[in-house]
């Protein structure tokens, strides 16, 4: 059984660079597939990206916006099965949660009686937090579709994007601290039950030294990767860092690299994607020598899949960074990591839990009611809205349910060698008219039957005709006026690009040079601060050791505040 982890950085743009959403499971050849940063919010979930032949899925999608952006975050578990229903896979989950607080409506994994789920009680005592912490604020924990449990019968999967947050924003540290406070106390809460804990996903921490391109000699002493350390086996806890402890000693092992630098060309990142886990093994005979563990007895390989970097694809194999401004390497930021299990038992028979993508009605559709096929006739303001949106046999449809008791219908049927016309004659309350009469004059009306049988309008046949004629004669090489506007359209974007590069030569004679390649730089702004706005130039190598002189030569250069005051 193989397990993947993937920051994928946006679940549309790596389905689009697949191909399909099937394209990109079967990419990675996995059982269970774990997907962190889907950036989806549940009003944009689509079969197209969580429907795939051979696979059922398990979403969590954020529930509130973040400096203006609807979706951000959100996790998504894939589960590649034969059978969705009767079977004994154990890819396919018994059951399945959104969140990890436990106070999110929805299915819950564990035992079928409610008393046995988790559940946090508040007001909440909270190491390192003076005050109690309040429902409000545990349900915020799980309303940025950070974590889907999935429990596979012999061991309970959590699919975690750990949140990121800078020193001098209290406000996200303080979350962060609270989020994995609360996480830490539902892995011990399920491993007091005796249960076996695999915990995949972003954690948004790099625990050792060795994890980091360029840690400096205080890196490990944060509180967040002191915590991390603290639940692994060699600091007394019950986690085992799977990759780590296959491969100890591996150095630039990233999963991470800086989008804004290009630091995949030089391999300059950190390892922030982890697979943990705990738990006894399946032996029986507890008379067997040596140390007996999930890890130690079933995990049979972990390492990271390379191949997904960006850069090493045929398409960006001769793409070089410049600034993130000419070039733009295609894929995540992050790095896939994976865990093969052997010896894993089979399941008893069991079904798709009910958190599962194929019971959503946003994306399955509403089941429709005999009710509404029953209901009476709609508004005619009701109906004008619908057709605007609906091809002409719903408007056929929509315009002929249209009646109310009110109305007297007298039809007459005229009949011709080409074709039968039947003429309605509608007689409305004087409430009624005022509203038709409206609707005619505008463009956007509801269309008759009688206009669809209406024979081509000769006039304006050789009108146009003249009009083409016309054309011709003022040796306009066109064979009419849509071809015409698609070259004007061709010539205003051939000159808007010369105009384009023009500005870019420009820039480059202004730019400054870097002072260890000699090379013009690239212009960026202050984000926040003090300096907010202010403009400054860096070199536009892709960042990389200090050592090679290939990469960044970390130049930094103010701009004048005449060139500030151009800008403006």
């Amino acid at each position: 059984m193989k397990i993947v982890t993937y920051n994928i950085n946006g679940l549309r743009p790596r389905v689009a660079q697949h191909g399909s959403l099937l394209r990109l499971l079967n990419s990675l050849h996995a059982d269970v597939i774990c997907f962190q940063e889907t950036k989806v919010t549940r009003q944009d979930l689509s079969a197209d990206i969580t429907m795939a032949e051979g696979y059922e899925a398990f979403l969590s999608c954020s529930r509130i916006s973040s400096k203006g952006r609807g979706g951000y975050s959100g996790v998504a578990t894939f589960c590649r099965v034969t059978s969705a229903f009767s079977s004994s896979e154990v890819a396919l989950p018994l059951s399945a949660e959104e969140g990890f607080t436990g106070l999110l409506e929805g299915p819950k994994i564990g035992n079928k009686d409610s008393s046995e789920e988790f559940c946090v009680e508040v007001p909440l005592k909270v190491d390192n937090f003076e005050e109690d912490i309040s429902k409000e604020e545990l349900i915020k924990l799980d309303s940025e579709g950070r974590c889907v449990i999935t429990d596979h019968g012999h061991f309970v999967l959590f699919n975690i994007y750990g949140p990121r947050a800078e020193q001098d924003d209290k406000d996200r540290v303080r979350f962060k601290l609270l989020f994995y406070q609360i996480l830490h106390k539902r892995w011990k809460y399920l491993l007091d039950k005796g249960k076996r804990v695999f915990i995949v996903g972003d954690l948004n921490i790099a625990p050792f030294s060795i994890d980091r391109c360029d840690a400096d000699p205080s890196f490990e002493k944060n509180m967040f990767r002191e915590w991390l350390r603290s639940l692994l086996r060699d600091s007394g806890g019950p986690f085992i860092d799977a990759f780590r402890s296959k491969h100890p000693h591996r150095e630039g092992a990233y999963t991470c690299f800086s989008q804004r630098t290009g630091a995949e060309e030089f391999n300059y990142g950190s390892r922030i994607d982890h697979i943990l886990i705990s738990g006894s093994c399946f032996h029986k005979n507890n008379n067997l020598q040596g140390p007996h563990c999930i890890f130690d007895c079933h995990v049979e390989r972990c390492d990271i899949l390379t191949q997904f970097k960006r850069g090493n694809s045929n398409s960006d194999a001769l793409s070089k960074w410049n600034g993130g401004r000419s070039n733009k390497l295609e894929g995540s930021d992050h790095i896939p990591v994976y865990i093969k299990l052997i010896n894993i038992p089979d399941l008893p028979i069991h079904n798709t839990p009910l958190l599962a993508m194929r019971y959503i009605p946003e994306v399955r559709g509403f089941q429709q009611t005999i009710v509404s096929f029953l209901s009476k006739g709609q508004s005619f303001t009701q109906v004008q809205e619908e057709s605007s949106k609906s091809t002409f046999s719903e408007k056929s449809q929509a315009f002929s349910g249209i009646t109310s008791s009110s109305q007297e219908i007298e039809e007459k049927t005229l009949n011709s060698p080409d074709f039968s016309l039947t003429k309605r004659k509608i007689t409305n309350s004087n409430s009624n008219i005022s509203s038709i009469k409206k609707a005619k004059n505008s463009k956007s009306s509801q269309l008759t039957i009688k206009s669809f049988f209406k024979q081509t309008n000769i006039q304006t046949e050789k009108l146009r005709e003249e009009e083409l004629e016309s054309c011709s004669d003022q040796n306009v090489n066109l064979e009419g006026f849509e071809d015409r506007d698609v070259i004007l359209s061709k010539e205003r974007g051939d000159s808007a690009i010369l105009e384009w590069e023009r500005i870019k030569e420009r820039m480059k004679m202004s730019l400054p040079l870097c002072k260890g390649h000699r090379e013009p730089c690239v212009a960026r702004s202050v984000k926040k601060g003090a300096n907010i706005g202010r403009l400054f130039y860096v070199c536009a190598r892709a960042q990389g050791p200090a050592s090679n002189p290939e990469a960044n030569c970390n130049h930094f250069q103010w701009a004048s505040v005449k060139s500030k005051d151009r800008q403006r």
